[in-house]
């Protein structure tokens, strides 16, 4: 009998071709759309209703049977309102890193083998090994602009079991060339971007519905009044655009240096940025993805964000923590955002940045 996968289809192009491509193994495939958010964006429009239908445009394109499931309840729960959480502090939360931890790789795989499922494949663009001793290992993939190992890091092993990544071994290039070749709608869709429950709304008008904004200073560290802002949750550390101060001052561009949220004031600076640049970050509770390493303080490479060429680092093991010690300062370390640790090719695990120095 064939192996059933079923595959989680978001409605873009990358879990479109995965599905395609395990057909082409041989797979029994199944498309399971995920519904995580009921609003709708300032068009009036359900982003999720028009992913389903490209769902069900591409599952009738390869001749597959796909279904949907809900879980915005979950998705609030779990991910929400930890969002809206963070953000009340002040700092810069990363959703997409817990939906996958809590919804993608939870009760969407509960579902999955509910459906008697073989494997669990989704088109997210990294790897995994999946060793004899039954540990499973996260690695990235082939297309390094397009790796996806920074939004997994929160992920066990035991998540790890029984998954697929299909197109972990293409490059972003090679998925849109296969997905037109093979005939799918989805093959020049555009890629989404931003955090899915606010999709192509306002940012700021979307989250003052749950944080009540209140008008403020911006001023200088000296203490100079310069400006005035609509709430300090809007602006993260090292923003340069969209302050409103224009001109002024020594003539350079204005950039945040730091928010006082019990205060609502915002501190910027121009020229300089050195006050921004710190080498050292540590992250009070870690997850490591398959094991902890054996030695307390080992060399490796870490991003502080998504898309960012890793840096290289000495990570030391401080009970249920980790301290990294930057080779280089890094601009702009965002307290909330993930610090995220490398070995080679294999992504360790990461933690969410408590301080910075």
């Amino acid at each position: 009998m064939k192996k059933r996968v079923v595959v989680g289809m978001s409605g873009g192009v990358d879990s479109s071709l995965s599905a395609l491509l395990l057909k082409e193994q041989g797979f029994e495939v199944i498309g399971l759309f995920m519904r995580n958010w009921h609003e709708k964006d300032d068009s009036g429009c359900c982003t999720a209703d028009e992913d389903f239908y490209d769902v069900r445009a591409v599952c009738n394109d390869i001749g597959i049977p796909y279904y949907s499931v809900d879980f915005a309840d979950q998705y609030y729960e779990r991910v929400f309102k930890h969002f809206v959480e963070e953000y009340k502090k002040g700092r810069t939360p990363n959703p997409d890193v817990l939906c996958n931890k809590e919804i993608k790789f939870a009760p969407f795989v509960e579902q999955a083998l509910s459906m008697g499922a073989d494997y669990i494949a989704t088109g997210h663009y990294c790897n995994v090994r999946h060793d004899e001793d039954g540990l499973n290992y996260l690695l990235k993939a082939k297309d390094s602009k397009k790796d996806q190992t920074y939004f997994l890091n929160q992920l066990s092993s035991k998540q790890l079991d029984k998954v697929i990544f299909p197109v972990g071994n293409l490059d972003k290039s090679e998925v849109r060339e296969l997905a037109a070749k093979f005939g799918l709608s989805t093959a020049e869709k555009k890629d989404s971007t931003g955090i899915c429950f606010i999709g192509e709304r306002n940012f700021r008008k979307f989250l003052s519905e749950y944080i009540p904004m209140k008008e403020g200073d911006i001023k200088t560290l000296d203490g100079k009044v310069v400006g005035r802002h609509n709430g300090v949750f809007y602006y993260t550390v090292g923003q340069r655009k969209g302050l409103g101060i224009g001109g002024g001052g020594n003539g350079e561009a204005w950039f945040v240096v730091s928010k006082d949220v019990e205060k609502n004031i915002l501190y910027v600076s121009q020229g300089d940025q050195s006050m921004i640049h710190h080498s050292n970050l540590l992250c009070e509770n870690f997850n490591f993805i398959t094991k902890q390493p054996e030695k307390k303080e080992f060399e490796c490479t870490v991003r502080i964000r998504h898309r960012q060429p890793e840096q290289k680092a000495v990570a030391k093991l401080t009970g249920g923590g980790v301290e990294i010690n930057f080779e280089k300062p890094q601009r702009a370390i965002a307290e909330g955002q993930y610090a995220v640790v490398y070995d080679g090719e294999v992504c360790l695990g990461g933690g969410v940045i408590d301080k910075k120095w």
